[in-house]
């Protein structure tokens, strides 16, 4: 292997962790993006109402 190649492929190389590096970041911000609207969407449901205190404290069984 000459010397001259080997800067060369320093070089590439160095690009690929950068390109990594970046599509990495890109990534883990899409992420965050679609949990912050996961989490819009889920405070926007309606509230559900609770039952009565009477109801759910008893189950009638007949055998």
């Amino acid at each position: 292997m000459e010397v001259s190649s080997l800067g060369g492929l320093s070089s590439a190389l160095s690009q690929v962790d950068s390109r990594d590096a970046v599509g990495t970041a890109v990534l883990k911000k899409a992420m965050d993006i679609q949990a912050q609207n996961a989490m819009q969407l889920l405070e926007a449901l309606p509230k559900i109402p609770s039952n009565p205190p009477n109801l759910g404290n008893s189950v009638d069984v007949r055998v």
